[in-house]
């Protein structure tokens, strides 16, 4: 096995561990047969999870519990906590004195000759509201035609989409169009780009979500991130369309611009830079190295993320333009949605683990990673114990210099993160009051993940790994409403 990356490695212990027979991955496509798409041989076949993923979240689940009993009862459990702030709020200095990264200049026009190919994916699924659009904004993009080429795979849809999209399809000769049958479209949306990626041409993967829009030279300013050898994807940031319906939406707006904040930071001091499905670049090498998209995952993007890290790539951040998507617009669907977000994420640390553990990939990631699973997953998880517990002495909390703490950064990243991704910068004190005051907001709206992080735990430990993937509803909206 010499040779072998980190990735395969993991892929081929897990294996022999479960006893699982891997059967590989038959491609079917109705439209389109590329008799040299067997010469790369992508390894979608060896995606089969881990046994045990409910045994190792109840360890955990039982383990954060018992440790919040323990420090509530020995008397020298302050001292513990106290030392837990001290370090958080060293790693926290770290992140907020950091310089990020300059962004790299846009390509030229004088550069595009020798600009690479890129192939942009797209997967659908009734996405007759928006489809559309974002398959005509992708094919007049600023890129010389014969540079990129649109991939529309039509994921077993059941409404106008096939039509819309053989339509565009006549209109526009560089997109491609392919259709999934309902019985033939397996493994979500991992699954459709797993179906295309060998008949692709591109030197970098672009991948979009069906409710995305972008601006007209997103390909001028994605490439040159590129030039590092080093980097194996760049995710762009995004932004919310439809920020101003309502309360949700204008929340998710304030969520995705900490969530800018916190990758910038975190690409800063070395640590790890995330994808976040819509409007992520992945280069070509990359993705074949660690077997692109995995199928037995719900979030693919998080999933892949920790793979291209323990293959020695980097992950990089452009902030501007962004890429514009709806929000969910009620409760519920937030609700839903956030619980699968919640679950890829804890599902990654429990499925990788042990390679994170002993991959090379440097203690400045091994360091991030652990402390944004302690603050994201173990930290809320553990507030709930601690509260219980409290409540019961007629106490303060002992957790509560740490998540006061976390709760603090997460306000002044939401703020950071609004500034930068503002166009205009030179601000008024007005408009930094309204910064000000849309933070304070954004800040009550994600008090909804203290309430998901500790069920979603408690779920995993009891409830079997399941493979459901929830379809987010796009209704479309104006298109002036999309920031770029």
């Amino acid at each position: 096995f010499q040779g072998e990356t980190m990735t395969e490695k993991y892929y081929r212990e897990t294996s022999a561990e479960t006893d699982l027979e891997l059967d590989p991955l038959t491609t079917l496509l109705s439209d389109w047969t590329d008799p040299e798409a067997e010469e790369e041989e992508f390894r979608s076949d060896f995606f089969v999870g881990l046994a045990g993923r409910r045994r190792k979240a109840a360890f955990v689940f039982t383990a954060v519990w018992l440790l919040v009993f323990a420090l509530h009862l020995v008397n020298w459990g302050s001292w513990v906590v106290t030392g837990m702030v001290v370090l958080t709020a060293l790693q926290v200095l770290r992140l907020v004195t950091s310089a990020p990264e300059v962004a790299a200049a846009p390509l030229a026009d004088a550069s595009l000759a020798d600009a690479p190919v890129v192939s942009l994916l797209v997967a659908a699924k009734n996405e007759a509201a928006v489809i559309g659009r974002l398959i005509a904004n992708l094919c007049e993009l600023d890129y010389p035609t014969d540079k990129y080429e649109v991939w529309a795979i039509d994921d077993g849809s059941t409404d106008a989409t096939p039509q819309i999209l053989n339509r565009l399809g006549q209109q526009y000769p560089h997109l491609k169009v392919v259709r999934r049958s309902e019985e033939t479209a397996q493994g979500g949306k991992s699954g459709a780009l797993n179906q295309v990626l060998p008949l692709t041409a591109g030197e970098i993967i672009g991948v979009f979500d069906a409710d995305a829009q972008v601006p007209a030279d997103l390909l001028r300013r994605v490439i040159p991130l590129f030039e590092v050898s080093e980097m194996g994807a760049v995710q762009v940031r995004k932004a919310i369309a439809n920020a101003s319906e309502n309360f949700w939406t204008r929340g998710q707006m304030a969520e995705m611009a900490l969530d800018s904040y916190l990758q910038q930071q975190r690409i800063a001091t070395g640590g790890i830079g995330e994808l976040r499905g819509n409007g992520q670049f992945a280069r070509r090498s990359a993705l074949k190295d660690c077997g692109a998209w995995n199928e037995h995952t719900i979030t693919d993007d998080l999933d892949l993320t920790v793979r291209l890290h323990l293959d020695g790539w980097k992950i990089g951040l452009l902030l501007d333009p962004a890429v514009s998507e709806e929000g969910v617009t009620r409760a519920i669907a937030l609700w839903h949605q956030r619980n699968r977000w919640a679950e890829g994420g804890y599902q990654r640390y429990l499925d990788y683990w042990r390679f994170l553990l002993r991959s090379r990939m440097g203690w400045a990631k091994k360091l991030d990673l652990a402390y944004f699973m302690f603050i994201q997953y173990l930290l809320p998880t553990a507030a709930v114990p601690d509260f219980l517990i409290a409540a019961a002495r007629h106490q303060l909390p002992l957790l509560a210099p740490l998540t006061g703490l976390a709760l603090s950064f997460s306000f002044w990243g939401m703020f950071v993160g609004l500034y930068r991704t503002r166009q205009d910068k030179d601000f008024s004190l007005v408009q930094l009051g309204e910064i000000f005051w849309t933070t304070v907001k954004g800040t009550v709206y994600m008090m909804h993940w203290l309430a998901i992080i500790p069920s979603i735990t408690a779920r995993m430990s009891v409830r079997p790994k399941r493979l459901k993937w929830v379809k987010t509803v796009h209704q479309g909206i104006p298109e002036e409403s999309f920031e770029f």
